[in-house]
């Protein structure tokens, strides 16, 4: 446990933006749950309607430095792919 009154602030700081992160990380996973839910369903319409929606929370997400740029960028990458490939199957 830390002594100096600077050091107990940051981890009180840390613990907030922790939380703040894992907020921002669920609310991504749980859009990728419903885009792939609407997607197993076979709704196009609703997939790409998902999908817009999940692109716009994780670029907002990753703008926030939740989560890295690139990973957005390969996470939005291959949710596209694979309703594109769905709709070709």
């Amino acid at each position: 446990m830390a002594n100096i009154k600077s050091a107990k602030k940051r981890i009180r700081v840390i613990q907030r933006k922790t939380l703040i992160n894992k907020m921002r990380v669920s609310q991504v996973k749980t859009a990728i749950k419903n885009f792939d839910k609407a997607l197993m369903d076979g709704d196009f319409d609703l997939a790409q309607e998902k999908l817009r929606f999940v692109q716009k929370k994780i670029n907002q997400v990753a703008s926030k430095g939740s989560i890295h740029k690139n990973a957005a960028a390969r996470k939005i990458s291959r949710l596209t792919k694979k309703l594109n490939a769905a709709k070709q199957a």
